[in-house]
């Protein structure tokens, strides 16, 4: 019936998360509210974990993607399960590092990373800066020189894979702001010119084809791609690359319709590829990493709302109003995610009516599902939305001056707060 396995129906016709009524938790923190199941979170881990021991025989390292949900807790809670981190700026930096998350499994990523990002990274020693371009090469090659101590990075490549996905999450292709292209030479130019440097150490190199991909082939092909071209750089320039990060973008179930792959079916699929090419090469397997970010913490959250208006258009729809929108969920805004909702406090009931779910922002395109079927819903009825724990409350702002909803995390069937809601000072605290 749910797209997550953590949700359920309980006797009094509610929907629970991890074992908690949510009408409760609405009670107590408010709404708009995120809920996060950490068992959910956990075992997501763990299966990513048993895949990788299985299919590369413990040679390599599941990576959380961060940017998909950051903060202390989910850092802690990773570093317990044995992960490792990827950052993709300076404040996601900052939080692992006063999460006390281990460094040296920490990979900071990102295609202009500015000159005190880099300072912070050599400062708290992560394991590997993923290097986006020459310019960043340079610059960090002379921090690393006044630092005294070479930097661990690996090159971001462009493997010419065009992962069928939504245009704004393909990253694999040439025409990308991401990454070196090997088509020009120009991935090969930069090996040869960290080769060269005294202040870098070019241990690996990294791609990613896109997000909320479903498709196992442009995995496996971006994984011959980048061995092959790992080949070319040990025939004809002598160099080791002792890892390669293939990244992530696995596919999340977000509607009843869509039916993504198991983890290990992904990890079969591209081990096998990753074997294979090395046989041909006659190489050694590199230590293989990937990077789940909303496959481990999109499935495990939701979104509760309180429904204000219901406004019927006769002939043309019926728009239900909620206290959140876009400030928490700008993903259909951007490029009409899909997701699923019902009436919490009716959720076993049929979601027989078909309603526009309207945010409280002041903007026309302030939408979370449009033509969506729900349960018929009242003013002061809770609506949740389902799979919300990937790039909502990352991408949550405070347009029109709305603060961020608290986190609250069930562990146990127990709720806790692991993010603060704002309040109306949080928003003023750097005016002047």
């Amino acid at each position: 019936m749910f797209v997550s396995n953590c949700l359920s129906v309980n006797a009094a016709g509610h929907l629970t998360i991890g074992g908690a009524d949510v009408t409760v938790l609405a009670k107590e923190f408010g709404t708009p509210l995120y809920v996060m199941d950490e068992a959910t979170i956990r075992e997501s881990c763990r299966q990513f974990k048993a895949s990788i021991d299985e299919y590369y025989d413990g040679n390599g390292l599941c990576v959380y993607a961060s940017k998909s949900f950051c903060c202390k807790e989910i850092c802690r809670i990773v570093a317990e399960e044995g992960l490792g981190l990827d950052v993709v700026s300076g404040g996601e930096l900052y939080t692992a590092h006063e999460a006390g998350f281990p460094m040296e499994r920490v990979y900071f990523h990102g295609n202009n990373k500015t000159e005190q990002e880099l300072e912070m990274a050599l400062a708290y020693g992560v394991g590997a800066i993923v290097v986006d371009n020459r310019t960043e090469l340079e610059r960090l090659g002379a921090l690393a020189a006044k630092a005294g101590k070479p930097a661990r990075i690996l090159f971001r490549v462009k493997p010419g894979v065009d992962a069928h996905t939504h245009n704004y999450i393909r990253t694999g292709q040439i025409d990308s702001k991401f990454g070196l292209a090997l088509e020009t030479g120009e991935a090969y130019e930069a090996v040869r010119a960290a080769m060269d440097m005294d202040s870098v150490d070019l241990v690996g190199l990294h791609c990613h084809i896109g997000s909320q991909i479903f498709e196992l082939d442009p995995f496996a092909d971006a994984a011959r791609i980048m061995l092959d071209f790992i080949a070319k750089i040990r025939d004809e320039l002598g160099a080791d690359i002792r890892e390669l990060n293939l990244g992530g973008g696995f596919g999340i179930r977000y509607t009843q319709d869509e039916h993504p792959r198991a983890y290990a079916e992904f990890m079969q699929r591209v081990s096998g590829a990753v074997h294979e090419t090395c046989a041909r090469h006659g190489m050694d397997m590199p230590r293989i990493l990937i990077e789940p970010g909303r496959s481990i913490s999109g499935p495990a959250g939701i979104t509760l709302y309180t429904v204000g208006a219901v406004k019927e258009i006769p002939g043309v729809r019926t728009y239900v109003s909620v206290d959140g929108g876009m400030t928490d969920n700008p993903r259909y805004a951007l490029y009409e995610a899909p997701y699923e909702a019902v009436v919490a406090n009716r959720a076993g009931e049929p979601r027989d009516f078909v309603a526009t779910i309207a945010g409280r922002c002041c903007e026309s395109g302030d939408l979370i599902q449009e033509h969506t079927h729900i349960q018929r819903p009242e003013p002061g009825d809770l609506l949740a939305v389902f799979a919300t724990g990937a790039y909502n409350y990352s991408m949550s702002s405070n347009y029109n001056r709305i603060p961020r909803p608290a986190v609250v995390m069930i562990t146990n069937g127990k709720p806790r707060i692991i993010v603060r809601a704002e309040t109306y000072a949080d928003l003023l605290r750097n005016d002047l």
